[in-house]
Parts: C-alpha cells; sequence; structure tokens
C-alpha cells in the first residue's frame, strides 16, 4: 500500500478511536440534563450501561468475522451502526428510545474499536507498530482531556442533543476515507459452520455478568445469583467452543501462557485505571472539599503520561522481554499506592497527581504492549480474534470492578455508619454540598475508610498481575 494511503487512513482510525472512545467521557457531563429533560432518572444507568454492555458482546463477534470477511466490510459497517445510533441518540423523544439508540451505538463501537488495531496490525509490521500505537493512543488520551470540557460546553451553549450530534459529521468522514483509501488484500474465507452455540452462551455470559454487577449496589443478594448462573454459562460457553469447527475464540490461542498473561495484565489494569479515574476526584472533593473542576483535573496527570510513555514501548520491547516490562512496572505501580492504604486527612493532595502519573506512565507501556503481543503471538488468520479479545478485557476490566468497587464502598460505609445516616454520608460526598453537619469529622473517616478498601482492593489486582506474569515461562526478548 502506497505511503500516502497509510497515512490517510492512519488519520481515520484516529478520528474513529477518539470518536468511540470520547462518547464515554462527553456522555457523561451531560447526564444531569439528560436525566432531567428526559426523566429518565430511574433508568440513568443504562443510558451508560447499554452502551458498554453492547459494545462489550459484540466486540469478540466481529473479531471473528474479521478473520473471515475481512476488515473493510466490516469497519465500515460498524462506522455506519456507530453514526446512525449517534444520530438517533440526539434526536430521543424519551428515555426508552435513547437506551435502544445506545445500544445500536455500542453494536457499531464493538466493530470500530478492536479493527482499529486489526488494520494498524496489517498495515504495518511489529517493529513499526509501536510508533503507530503511540500515535492512536493520543486519541484515548484526547478523549479523556477533551471529553468533559467538550461535553460541558455543548450543554451550556447549545443542548445535550449536541453530545451526539458531533459524532455523525466525523463517522460521515471516516466512512468516506475509508472507502477511498483502504484497498484490502485479506483473502476472504468461507464459512463452514456458524458457531451458534459459541455466540448465544458468550452473548448470555457477558449479559448476565454485567447485570449481576449492577445489581451488586442495590440487590447484592440477586446480584450474586445472577453473576453464579453467568458463571454457568460461561463453563457452557468453553464446552461449546471445544467441540465447534470454527470457534468464536479459538480456546488453542490461551494455551500460549505469554498470549494468556497480556489478556490478564490488559483487563486488569483497566479495571486499576477506573478506580483511580473515580475514586481520586471523589478523595479530593468529599476530604479535601477541592471544587468538581479542579479534582477531575487529577486524572490529565494520568492521561499526559500515558501518551508520552507509549512512545517508549517499541525500544523497551526491543531490550528487554515482556515478563521483565511488565513485572517491573506494576511493581512500580503498586508501590504508588501502597500509602493510600493508611492515608489519614493529612495525606497531601498534590500525591494524588503524583499517583495518577505513575498509574498512567505504566499503563502507556504495558497496555500498548498487550495489544501489540497479543497480535504477534498468534497467526495471521487469528490476528481479527486476538484483537477483539484483548478489547474485550478492556472493555470488561472497567466494567466489572466499577460495580465492585461501588458495591465494596456502599458494604463499607454501611457497616461503619453508627448512628450517622447514610443520607448525611451522601451529601458529603457529593461535590454539590456546600453545608457542613454536625458530625462531619465522623462522616469524614467513614468515607476515608470506604475509600481504603477500594484502594485495597486495587492493590490486591496489581498482586494478581504480578503472579500471573511470574508464572510466565517466557523470558526471551520477542521479535
Amino acid at each position: 500500500m502506497k505511503k500516502s494511503n497509510r497515512i490517510l487512513i492512519l488519520c481515520a482510525i484516529f478520528i474513529a478511536t477518539f470518536m468511540t472512545s470520547v462518547e464515554v467521557t462527553i456522555v457523561t457531563t451531560a447526564l444531569p440534563s439528560i436525566i432531567s429533560q428526559l426523566h429518565g432518572l430511574s433508568f440513568q444507568s443504562w443510558i451508560m450501561s447499554s452502551y458498554l454492555l453492547t459494545t462489550a458482546i459484540t466486540t469478540p463477534i466481529y473479531g471473528k468475522l474479521a478473520d473471515i470477511w475481512g476488515r473493510k466490510s466490516l469497519f465500515q459497517f460498524g462506522i455506519v451502526l456507530f453514526t446512525l445510533g449517534s444520530l438517533l441518540s440526539g434526536l430521543a423523544p424519551n428515555i426508552f428510545f435513547l437506551i435502544i439508540a445506545r445500544c445500536l451505538q455500542g453494536i457499531g463501537a464493538g466493530s470500530v474499536i478492536p479493527l482499529t488495531f486489526t488494520i494498524i496490525a496489517d498495515l504495518y509490521s511489529f517493529k513499526e507498530r509501536a510508533k503507530v500505537m503511540a500515535f492512536t493512543n493520543t486519541a484515548w488520551g484526547l478523549s479523556a482531556l477533551i471529553g468533559p470540557l467538550l461535553g460541558g460546553f455543548l450543554v451550556d451553549q447549545l443542548s445535550w442533543h449536541w453530545v451526539f450530534f458531533v459524532n455523525v459529521p466525523l463517522g460521515v468522514l471516516v466512512f468516506a476515507v475509508i472507502a477511498a483509501g483502504y484497498h484490502e488484500t485479506y483473502t476472504k474465507q468461507k464459512i463452514t459452520d456458524i458457531d451458534k452455540a459459541g455466540v448465544f452462551f458468550l452473548s448470555l455470559t457477558l449479559l448476565l455478568l454485567l447485570l449481576g454487577i449492577q445489581l451488586l449496589n442495590t440487590q447484592l443478594i440477586f446480584g450474586i445469583i445472577v453473576l453464579i448462573i453467568s458463571s454457568a454459562c460461561l463453563l457452557f460457553f468453553s464446552l461449546a467452543e471445544r467441540r465447534a469447527k470454527d470457534p468464536i475464540i479459538p480456546i488453542s490461542m490461551f494455551a500460549n501462557r505469554t498470549f494468556s498473561n497480556q489478556v490478564i495484565t490488559a483487563t486488569l489494569l483497566s479495571g486499576i485505571l477506573i478506580c483511580y479515574e473515580i475514586y481520586f476526584p471523589i478523595w479530593l472533593q468529599s476530604l479535601y472539599h477541592v471544587p468538581a473542576t479542579v479534582s477531575g483535573l487529577v486524572v490529565t496527570s494520568s492521561s499526559v503520561m500515558w501518551l508520552l510513555s507509549s512512545f517508549f514501548v517499541g525500544p523497551l520491547l526491543q531490550r528487554f522481554s515482556p515478563k521483565k516490562i511488565i513485572l517491573v512496572v506494576v511493581v512500580i505501580q503498586c508501590i504508588s499506592y501502597l500509602p493510600l492504604l493508611g492515608a489519614s486527612m493529612a495525606f497531601p493532595d498534590w500525591a494524588f497527581y503524583i499517583i495518577a502519573a505513575i498509574s498512567g506512565a505504566g499503563m502507556g507501556v504495558v497496555i500498548s504492549m498487550n495489544i501489540m503481543l497479543c497480535q504477534h503471538l498468534v497467526t495471521p488468520e487469528q490476528v481479527g480474534s486476538a484483537t477483539a479479545i484483548i478489547t474485550l478485557g478492556r472493555s470488561l476490566g472497567p466494567t466489572i470492578m466499577t460495580g465492585i468497587y461501588g458495591a465494596a464502598l456502599n458494604i463499607i460505609i454501611k457497616n461503619n455508619l453508627d448512628g450517622i445516616s447514610l443520607t448525611q454520608v451522601n451529601n458529603t460526598i457529593s461535590s454539590a454540598s456546600k453545608k457542613t453537619a454536625e458530625n462531619q469529622l465522623s462522616i469524614e473517616n467513614i468515607i476515608l475508610q470506604a475509600l481504603h478498601g477500594v484502594f485495597g482492593i486495587a492493590i490486591l489486582l496489581f498482586i494478581v498481575i504480578l503472579i500471573a506474569n511470574l508464572l510466565d515461562p517466557n523470558k526471551k526478548i520477542i521479535d
């Protein structure tokens, strides 16, 4: 492929990556206006969950289809669905219409997100890929920085509808560039036997898993029951894949221990990522009474360091084994989190920026490396499936851990109330609350203990990552 065409396609991939990743951050800012105008308080969690759920369910399916039918048509199909879903979301007259439109957006994103990485793998060699991945990572960083600001501007100056409409021209542009500039050379394969059982049990497993996580905060027992049923469905899925002639997720890929560790590491690190993105601002707002806008800036140091560190992935892989890189980086990250386990009210606020920066730098190196290695460690016919699997892990990690962190926070708070009402605690956590309660110090101590518990879970995830990679038998540099 001509160099000019590759640059053009890379720009289209950059826009598509930004478009799908900013969808989470930009909508968060508009949620209060959407809930108010559409009278959807009872269903507000589904505005985000419907998008994440359908994205997670369809990602591995698209990955498999990409290995069979090729990349271009599926990528364009995903862009069309995402753009149409964005348009319908902006036109939504009620909350139920919006949730359905968000599902359509998620089905489109399930194709776009993994296929951007797959197309990069097709166009660039393993050594070139590190620099290209670093470039596309800037789209994720920009979405984290620009999304909340852009969402606030659109809501204040126009209306919440434009939070969705802004994606429409971007989607049309990406579709046109890919149609004109991307000439696929991938040889299409025939579908010998559709893995219907695999698709069914995978979809059911993910659906029940995410539903169960959502229920942990409100109906703990029922949520646990749903999660147990989800585990049973996962077992049936595994059995179905072993019997299938052409499985939706080839189990054989996981025979490579290094491949499995990349998936585990990316999934758990993504779960840790959402921890500090949510709970650092909560800590600063509820305990240090920092304004919401200022507290949100604590995450920017992470985004900046993520972008910078991702450019070092290529040189590091040329000198060290993946095992050594992950172990060193994760140990440094874990050590930076340890002070949070016993931090008092006197813990300095600037320390959060440093911890976030260390976390972001580590994520930029390890997660970028995880994606590259997953693609490199499988056969060319399995690149789409491998990319979809690690993309699914990156989606499931934050989704699952958000529910677990929230459940842990609520359980610890409720067990330490000791005569204090839950309403008082809620008012203290809220950044909009300006009132000082009579027992303010006791309330803040309850919140502090709960936050210690949340970050304790994050440290446990670090330990699991370290154990998994210590057991990796591969100690050689991969080239």
